[in-house]
Order: C-alpha cells, then structure tokens, then sequence
C-alpha cells in the first residue's frame, strides 16, 4: 500500500511557520494556520492533476496531511473543502475507462522520526487493550516510489489492471498492465477471485536508458523514475508502455475469495510462489526496536538498490490484528511508513508572487531558478506569511537569525516531511546590491479590495469576498469537484471559462443550473462555440440536470463554508437530515453564535489584561459574565448546544456555520441554489442491518472489554451514530463503571440507558 502522491509547488503555513507548535496554538491562530495549508495544497492538485506538471515527490504532501491531521486531532471542528486529510490519491483520468475498487485502496499515516515508530507501537496496543510485554509481530519492507496498481485475477486469469486513483475508483489500464513481463497472465493455486496490489516502477538503469533514447529521438526526457514510471503505464498506446522496461514489485491485495494466510509475512510468501516479484527485503520484527533496525539497514542499501525506495512501511503481521484493527477515513490502523530524512538545495529567488485562495488568505509563493532537490524539479516554495519574508514569527521573534528574504537571493530550499518546499535559510554574502526588503500588498492582488490582518491570525485576507474573482472562482471549482456535485463534464477549467464569459456567465451555484434555460435564450448558442459542439452541450446539460438530486452531505459540503469538509458536512446530513432542519436550526442558534463569539472576544481580552497585569487570567469568569450579558434565549441556547454537541462538530465549525448563513451575500446566493429544482436526498440508509442501525448512541464512563476508540468504530460499522455528548436525539447510552453527567442527563431525559456487556450482547459481539 503506498502513500498518496500529490506534487506541490506552492505556499502554505505550518506551525513552524507561525513560531508555534501544534500543542501552542490557539483556535484562531490554527484556523488561519490550517486555511492556509489547505489551500496550497488545493493548488497543488490542480498544478499535478490538471495541468499534470508535477514538481515534487510524495514526501511533502504525505507530511503537510501530517501536519493538517495533528491540528484537526486538536481542533476536531477544522477541515475544508482541500483537506488532504479526507482525501486519496486523484480522480481518474477521463481519458481511460473507470474502474471501482471492490475493495478501497487507501493511503498510509506517516512517521518521520524514531520515537513516532514508538507511539505507533503504542496506540496498536491501546487499542487492542495489550500489555507493553505481549507479542507483537510486525514486518517492515521498503517503501517503493512508484504508481500503486490492482491487478485482478479470476479462476487464476488476469482480467482487469486499475491504477488508484481516488481510492475508490481508478483507470483501466489492463492492456498496458499486461506488457509487463513481472504480472504474470495466468495464477495456479490462487483463488478463485484474487486482487493483486503492488506498485509499477522503473529501474535506475532501465531510467537512463529510456531517457537517452528518448533525447536522442528529440522527445520529452522524464524527471525521475518516478514519472517516467507513470507516464509509461498510462499511454493510451499499449505498445508504448511495451516500449517501457517497467517492473512490478507485489504487496498487498485487495478482494479475495479465500484468505491467501494468516500473517502478513506469508500472504507475500504465497504471493511469491504464485508467480510475482515481492521484495526480498522484507522481514518480520518482533517490536519497535527491530523495525528501526530494519529501517537502517534498508536506508544503508538505498542507494545500492538500483530502484527508488522513499522510506519503509511497518504493518501488523498478523491479519486477524490487522482485522480487528480495521480502518480510519482514508488510512489503515495497522501499518504506518517511516519516511526517509529531508534534503536540501540551493537556488536563486528570481519572484515573490501572491496568490489568493478560496477564503481570501494572501499566500506567497517564491518563484525559484528550477533546482532538482532529491530527483525532483522545485521550481516554487511556500513562504508562509508576511512575518516569515521579514525573519520574524507572529510573536515578532526572529527567525533564521532574522534574515529577511527578498527577490535576488540565493535561498535554501528544504524538502521535508514538515512541509511542501519551503525556503530555509538565505545566503547573505551573495544577496544582490540592489535587493530591497520585500513589502507585502495590503490589497488584493485581484480585486483591490483591502487586504486586511485581523487581530490572531498570522495571514491577511481580502475582504473582497463574493466581488473578488480568486474567491468566487475557487468556490465554484469546489461546488462542482468530485467530493462535492460532481458534474461531468463541468471540471475546474470550464469554470473558468464560464466565470469569465459575459453572454452565458456563471457567477454562482445557482448559475449552474439555469445553464440550459439561459442557452436556450441565448441567440449565441453554447454548442457553436470553440471545444464545444451538439453532443458535447447536450452531455453537459444532462449531466448538470443529474445532480438535481444531490446527498444531503454532498449539499452542504459543495457550499465551500469554511472549516466544513466531508466528514463534518457527512455528521452534519446526519444529524440534522435535511437542509431545512440544518437552516432552521442554525437561525434558531445565531443569539447564542453571536453571545459565544462574544466571549471569545472577552476571552482574548481577560488574557491580555492578565499577561500586562502579570497575573492568572479568570477565563472562565470572563466567559460566563459575556454569556450573561448577552441574555441568549432559552431556545437559542438550546439549539446551540445541540450544533456543537454533535460529535465532530466544534465551536469553531459551528461559528463559521452560522457566519456563512448570516451573511446576507452568502445567504442570498444560496437561497438562489435552494429556491431551484434542487432535492437534497437524506443520508444514505447504512449498508449493514442491525439493531442500532440509524441509531443515535453515546458512550460514558470506563469500558472494560474495549477501548472506546474500538467502541466508537464499531457502533459506526454497524450503520450507529456516535455523539459525544447526550441530547434529545439520543436514543441509547452505553454507560461503564464512572459514568457521570451524561448518565444523568440521560435519566433525566428519559433515554435508555444499558451496561457495557448489554450492548456486546446487543450487537451480537
């Protein structure tokens, strides 16, 4: 299983950034922080996908969705419409037929130092409820840097090869799967139904061969194995990738119709004798000592291995663990990739460039002389914020010996597993006579709206909103992207083309929908127009005309407000069940919106007073006196309390719910959407029967037979939602030894309430 590969070569902020680690921030500052994360990599993806230009290796991106997962693990209610977080790999390529995976193929956590291999031992024994001296068998094997593959095989015949993808559907390439003399064509003794998962890569001097040929014929030399890898398995003329002296290293594997072992070690053993090339490096380890030692040994042969390797991936050997472990969103419980370390290069700063994202953050972008950093080409690196060009963090301490960084620099450029590309350190000895300090814009480079920096937040934003085309723009690409309505025909480049056409613009989601009916009043017709034709309009149309009806999480996801990503929009459907329910409930909320918001503000001040005044600071009794000041009414109150007491949604997420409904702009535009032909459908029914199927239930007190993250995923599995707090909604509280005021509101609301052993004999488990 390898890890997503996005590459990137724009701006983001991380909390090095900010002078502050994750643990330090606060709301406001890892809000602004993770905005500006999430939007740099949305550019990535376009920069890779779209304009299938990549500029790094997987290493960034694998460690930004790092660093995005550790301040949503602290801030719950952060996550956006880019969060790499809840994505996987890409949409397929329209080009090839499109293949769903039986079974997902997913990403993997990543760690990146020694004592991370610990933790990860760590919480596997947490949540299997094993003692720090029980048996743990893992393996470890290298980590190829190649293309992810699926090879299915039935009654031992190969019938279909898919790449990734998005995890859950990938392309078609079994005709160029089959020229690779390491798949084989025919299985003996495999089941009857068997998927095959490995990864597709090109040898160092397979690499350099392909590239002489391919300079000496005049066409298009590749960048690295890597790349020439891809670009080779997804011709469109098989004999092309016949051409390609690609290689096939197995695995993994996905559906199958009997188990293939029981440990990890032997499925790639069986797998071996089945006809495919495993990796001769890996090997069981009995702890975490033995897996860093492993991974040692592998780093020391890297460069005699005559193939790329990015690291080394650690799974639990055995599979019933494995099992039992399960899954998270988009990465397995039971097996991690330990990243090799970070690499370095020096490059000229030829530009600063600012870009504005979706929610308006000012991002700058260093435009490098391209400079090729661990085999990849960087020619753009993030410069975080305006307190970073100046040498200094939001506390106004220095950085980098307060060195500022101005265009004509000789920059350092450092590649790890913290960041996208980022420029490290500056060379003042060779910094040009006539450099000047960089003086970062207070308008928007796009509208010339005011680009404000509001008190907290690290980044300044354009307070142009729905009047600045990079905002308005972005929010559209989103509406239509593949988590969101997901239009065929209707991609990020057509957006654009719409949003800047005067005669049949779309400005707006309600704009998508009118499409037709304003074409059809248009004496310039669509279907007359360059790259379009009859049946080109007459696919849009139907395709835009398809997603009249949309999930209910698709809906409120698509609207691009900030912070609600899939999973939030998918626990918000749940909750609330329709887009009425959602509207109502968060008009009813907004006095209470606003009094908390209040508070934060007296909250903040409570701290500032208190830091000059050199005393504690009375957070609490700020709090309460704003909340009572604000006299919010009972209702409102309890409408509130109900938003934020809906597992995974946080104050902050709720705050920025209510803002998007209560600006009249915001709210205008999507009443427009509402008021159309639109069903938002309820949450899709679970795909399990079972007695708490569709059930509201909440955990309390001590489990004794499970951990409460075990708990929580099963309950989950078996089509229940999981709440952390007790609410009318409730219909069932699993109460342990110490259970407190959740089980007496419960009593008090009358919900039923049973022990830990009650509920095992519930789900029959």
């Amino acid at each position: 299983m390898s890890a997503a590969k996005t590459p990137s070569g724009t701006g983001a902020s991380g909390d090095e950034a900010a002078g502050l680690a994750v643990a330090d921030l606060d709301a406001a500052k890892a809000a602004a922080e993770w905005s500006r994360l999430a939007e740099a990599v949305a550019r990535a993806n376009r920069a890779y996908h779209a304009e299938d230009a990549p500029e790094i290796s997987d290493a960034e991106y694998d460690a930004l969705k790092r660093r995005l997962l550790a301040i949503e693990a602290r801030f719950p209610g952060l996550a956006s419409a880019e969060s790499p977080a809840a994505q996987i790999g890409a949409a397929p390529s329209e080009t090839f037929a499109k293949v769903r995976h039986a079974v997902r193929m997913l990403s993997l956590e990543n760690a990146f130092a020694p004592e991370e291999i610990g933790d990860f031992d760590d919480r596997i024994r947490r949540y299997l409820n094993l003692g720090p001296d029980a048996p743990l068998i893992y393996t470890a094997e290298p980590k190829i840097d190649g293309l992810s593959l699926s090879l299915r095989y039935e009654h031992g015949r190969l019938v279909q090869a898919a790449t990734r993808g998005d995890g859950e559907t990938g392309e078609d390439v079994t005709g160029n799967a089959r020229t690779i003399a390491d798949i084989p064509e025919t299985l003996t003794g495999a089941p009857a139904v068997l998927e095959v998962r490995g990864e597709v890569y090109m040898s160092h001097a397979d690499f350099a061969a392909l590239n002489a040929r391919q300079a000496e014929a005049g066409a298009k030399t590749f960048a690295n194995p890597r790349n020439a890898a891809a670009g080779s398995l997804r011709q469109l003329d098989a004999g092309v990738t016949a051409s390609r002296p690609l290689r096939f290293f197995a695995y993994a594997w996905g559906e199958h119709s009997e188990p293939l072992a029981a440990t990890q070690m032997e499925a790639i053993e069986r797998l071996n004798a089945l006809g495919f090339a495993t990796n001769p490096l890996t090997r069981r380890c009995d702890g975490p000592e033995a897996l860093l030692a492993a991974y040692r040994e592998i780093e020391q042969k890297r460069a005699t291995l005559g193939y790329d390797i990015d690291g080394v991936v650690y799974k639990v050997d055995d599979l019933a663990l494995q099992h039992r472990l399960g899954y998270r969103s988009t990465t397995p419980r039971w097996a991690i990739a330990h990243k090799f370390p970070a690499e370095l290069a020096w490059t000229r700063l030829e530009a600063i460039d600012i870009q504005v994202g979706r929610t308006g953050a000012l991002s700058p972008v260093a435009r490098l002389l391209p400079v090729t950093v661990g085999g990849v080409v960087v020619s753009n690196a993030t410069l975080h914020n305006e307190d970073y060009i100046a040498g200094r963090d939001s506390n106004g301490d220095p950085i980098r010996g307060g060195k500022d960084i101005r265009e004509g620099d000789w920059v350092q450029v450092y590649r790890a597993g913290d960041v996208i590309p980022k420029v490290a350190d500056v060379d003042l000895a060779k910094r040009p006579a006539d450099a000047v300090p960089y003086v970062f814009p207070t308008t928007c480079p796009e509208c010339g709206s005011d680009a404000v920096r509001e008190e907290g937040d690290s980044v300044r934003r354009c307070t142009g909103g729905l009047i600045c085309p990079a905002q308005a723009v972005e929010k559209l690409k989103h509406f239509v992207s593949r988590a969101a309505f997901d239009i065929e025909g209707l991609g990020a480049r057509q957006i654009e083309m719409f949003f800047a056409d005067d005669t049949l613009p779309i400005r707006e989601p309600a704009d998508i929908f009118t499409l037709a009916a304003r074409d059809a009043a248009n004496p310039s017709k669509l279907k007359n127009r360059e790259g379009f034709g009859e049946k080109s309009v007459r696919n849009l149309f139907q395709a835009i005309d398809d997603k009249r009806n949309i999930q209910l999480s698709r809906l409120i996801f698509a609207l691009g407000i900030r912070h609600v990503g899939e999973v939030a929009a998918q626990d918000l459907a749940r909750h609330y069940g329709s887009w009425k329910a959602l509207v109502a409930a968060l008009d009813l909320a907004r006095p209470a919106a606003e009094a908390h918001r209040a508070a934060d503000l007296a909250e903040k001040a409570e701290r500032d007073a208190a830091r000059k005044e050199g005393r504690r600071p009375r957070i609490k009794e700020a709090r309460t006196a704003a909340l009572t000041q604000a006299a919010v009414p009972e209702d409102a109150a309890a409408a509130w309390a109900d938003l934020v007491g809906t597992d995974g949604i946080g104050p902050v997420l709720a705050l920025s719910l209510s803002d998007s409904l209560a600006n009249p702009k915001e709210r205008a535009a999507i009443d427009r959407l509402i008021a159309l032909p639109i069903t938002d459908l309820p949450p899709e029914a679970p795909a399990t029967a079972s007695p708490v199927a569709g059930k509201t239930v909440v955990f309390t007190g001590t489990l004794e037979r499970m951990t409460r993250a075990e708990a929580k995923a099963r309950a989950e599995a078996l089509g229940a939602r999981v709440s952390g707090s007790v609410s009318p909604r409730t219909d069932l509280v699993i109460a342990g030894p110490g259970a407190g005021s959740k089980a007496k509101e419960a009593e008090k609301l009358g919900i039923e309430m049973i022990d830990e052993d009650a509920w095992l004999r519930l789900i029959g488990g």
